[in-house]
């Protein structure tokens, strides 16, 4: 009751800003890159698809030209026209991006360059943690900004143990110079129902401060049978910007509830054919229910001219509870599942220092940097088993049964959980940005040491079960020429860290000799080279890459980490206007992923569950010049032949989806309308999408089937 409160009084405060406050004249807070700026927003690019920048980690915000990693920051804008939902909608658009699910739940989950990023993995305005665990919601979010390749130098190591092709940073919404009032009424599927309303103003004598508020409700069943949705969005966020001081603060809401949601299904043996697209096969007893609030707070100071210091601090207070029952399939169909129980509860603060130089040493120009982190988290949960021997029914002919009792395995009180997990990261690092030749050369060199620490409790006496502690230093280098200013050629080294794995007591029916060891932390190796190209109103880049990540298993009895997966490839990407009306986005993602030094050697070459070979997207928009306000838009979404077993002998098919949308922007008494309609697998394809996602698992994802979309907006 509280929180709610405490929404509805800032929401309400927000649309109660005198008129007066509406006329203010202020400047456009996003002309210019602000570099090495902890809260200040890039400039978006020709189409407004893409921004001109993004945050860098303990850099700042620096251009794309000068970033040393492949980098796309996706806007507000696009994620509204397409009618994002969450942030898996905004990266259907990235072409080294492909969207799963999570191990045995519904958290929305990214892989890229053939490694997981878990969605508890992303940053919030630079912070771990604090986002949501299963859904993000999209009217949270300004930017969803995606480097590519290893990256725990530039943020610290993430958290749940992903993030090792690459890393994501939502940055909340702003409050733009022009006042906005929008309301957006749609329906989406059988008769899901959508409300938003996005209202921002500025105050201040120079427009200084300034507020965004953003409500939004989707309600009703979607386009997959028997499945409904309710989802409750508030967000807040303020900021400030002074001569010598800048600050933003966000608070965000989220309740989320999907009823018979469609699960995932596991295998055993070939791939069952893809039923209908807008069949369920859920049971009708299952849901998974979560609601969250978090936020976060972000300030920068100019110390003087040449230094910067900065802070920012965060939490999210989270709920969740499931059951959930996800079937194993026969290769004619037929399923098996059981019923499981969890609940979980959250708590998690995050914090971030720092403090930035710039200076000149002879020829030389040094952007010095030095940064200090730590998120801490407590999680309390409960889960619940029924019989293994579960039920039968089928994916083409599903049968609803009664819901088992989950009574067959317990641990913990579903209503009353203990503390399961403690978690604690820290880094320090320190770089320096070093500028030659008029800024046409910048030289990167700098270190994070990192410590991680886990504890584990008893799920039913909350007694310490087992711990973990463990610490690295993490080195990157990385080198940006721009032989013209329309150019840039990038190079860089380096490394992904995740935690080390315990050794189990029993391996194959034999003991291991180190059982309860814990090993020190997995580095994840990464170099690339790349070139990037602005254009003034058509970007994109090339780049090479290539990672290797430890694995671990028994060998000799001992367990150890003896094992590596390669994952190397060729990424091509493309955005902006090239001319007037005309916008392009997307790219092609080349992949050569395998596993090496495996146990005996067994699975050396294979290629890794779930890492295609080839990968694409091309999102075309154009306004049609003969109706001014027309616009018309495609996307064509193409992903290779995936592994589904380790030893190869099982592939997905390729797949395909063709999306299309059609928007039109008028006035009618004066006032900015806009009628937006699309519809997402235009040919009703059945097919699998997605294989796996948690290491070493292989469940599919089925796609989804033609959805139809309508949104009406107004600005007041």
């Amino acid at each position: 009751m509280f929180r709610t409160l405490l929404l509805t009084t800032a929401a309400l405060a927000v649309l109660a800003a005198p008129a007066t406050a509406q006329q203010v004249e202020a400047t456009d807070l996003d002309e210019v890159i602000v570099t090495g700026s902890q809260v200040r927003l890039s400039a978006p690019y020709a189409g407004g698809q893409v921004a001109r920048g993004a945050r860098a980690g303990l850099f700042g915000n620096l251009s794309t030209l000068d970033t040393p990693f492949a980098v796309t920051a996706y806007t507000e804008e696009l994620a509204r026209n397409q009618q994002a939902r969450s942030v898996a909608d905004v990266l259907q658009n990235d072409p080294a991006v492909r969207v799963s699910k999570g191990f045995g739940n519904f958290q929305e989950l990214y892989v890229i360059r053939g490694f997981p990023v878990y969605s508890d993995d992303m940053t919030y305005n630079g912070l771990y943690g604090i986002l949501p665990r299963q859904f993000v919601a999209a009217e949270f979010l300004e930017r969803i900004e995606v480097f590519h390749g290893a990256t725990a130098f530039l943020n610290g190591a993430a958290p749940g143990g992903s993030g090792v092709g690459g890393a994501f940073n939502l940055t909340p919404k702003r409050a733009g110079r022009e006042p906005l009032t929008r309301a957006t009424l749609g329906l989406e599927g059988s008769g899901e129902v959508y409300a938003a309303a996005d209202v921002s103003r500025r105050f201040g004598p120079d427009a200084d401060t300034g507020l965004r508020l953003n409500l939004a409700r989707r309600e009703g069943e979607g386009a997959v049978d028997d499945q409904s949705r309710t989802l409750n969005v508030i967000g807040l966020g303020l900021d400030r910007r002074g001569d010598r001081a800048r600050f933003s603060a966000d608070l965000g809401w989220q309740d989320h509830r999907i009823d018979a949601p469609r699960p995932t299904v596991t295998p055993t043996g070939a791939v069952p054919a893809a039923p209908d697209a807008s069949a369920n096969f859920a049971q009708p007893w299952t849901f998974t229910d979560e609601e969250q609030l978090f936020g976060v707070a972000r300030g920068e100071f100019d110390l003087s001219p040449g230094v910067s210091a900065w802070a920012a601090f965060g939490g999210r207070s989270g709920t969740e509870a499931n059951v959930l029952a996800n079937p194993t399939a026969q290769p004619d169909g037929t399923t098996s599942a059981y019923r499981f129980d969890n609940t979980r509860e959250d708590t998690v603060w995050s914090g971030d220092i720092g403090v930035r130089a710039s200076l000149t040493t002879g020829p030389v120009g040094h952007r010095l940097v030095a940064s200090a982190s730590q998120v801490r988290s407590r999680s309390e949960n409960a889960y619940a088993f029924s019989d293994f021997a579960g039920f039968a029914s089928s994916l083409s002919s599903p049968v609803a049964v009664a819901p088992p009792a989950p009574t067959a395995l317990i641990g913990g009180d579903l209503n009353d959980p203990n503390v399961t997990e403690r978690v604690e990261t820290s880094s320090f690092a320190l770089a320096d940005m070093m500028s030659f030749m008029d800024g046409r050369l910048l030289v990167t060199a700098g270190a994070r040491y990192q410590e991680i620490e886990t504890r584990s409790y008893d799920y039913n006496t909350g007694a310490p079960a087992s711990g973990y502690q463990g610490d690295a230093v993490t080195p990157a280098f990385a080198v940006v020429y721009k032989p013209i200013e329309q150019i840039a050629l990038y190079a860089n080294y380096a490394e992904a860290l995740i935690p080390g794995q315990t050794a189990p007591a029993v391996s194959g029916g034999v003991a291991v000799i180190n059982a309860g060891e814990v090993l020190s932390p997995f580095r994840g190796e990464q170099a690339e080279v790349g070139l990037k190209y602005d254009l003034g109103r058509f970007g994109g880049s090339v780049s090479l890459f290539r990672t290797t990540l430890p694995s671990a298993f028994v060998e000799n009895g001992r367990f150890g980490t003896n094992g590596e997966q390669r994952n190397q490839g060729l990424e091509i990407a493309f955005f902006g206007e090239p001319r007037d009306g005309l916008r392009l986005l997307g790219g092609w993602t080349v992949l050569d992923a395998e596993l090496t030094r495996t146990a005996g050697g067994a699975l050396d070459g294979r290629a890794p569950i779930g890492a295609p070979e080839l990968q694409g997207n091309v999102n075309v928009e154009w306004d049609v010049p003969q109706l001014p306000g027309l616009t018309l838009e495609g996307r064509l979404v193409y992903t290779g032949e995936q592994a589904v077993d380790a030893a190869n002998t099982v592939d997905l098919d390729a797949w395909t989806r063709l999306d299309a949308g059609v928007r039109y922007a008028f006035q009618a008494s004066g006032r900015p309308l806009t009628l937006r309609a699309r519809v997402e697998n235009l040919a009703d394809e059945d097919q699998w999408v997605a294989v796996g996602g948690y290491p070493g698992a292989n469940y599919l994802t089925l796609g989804a089937p033609r959805t139809l979309s309508f949104q009406i907006s107004a600005e007041f």
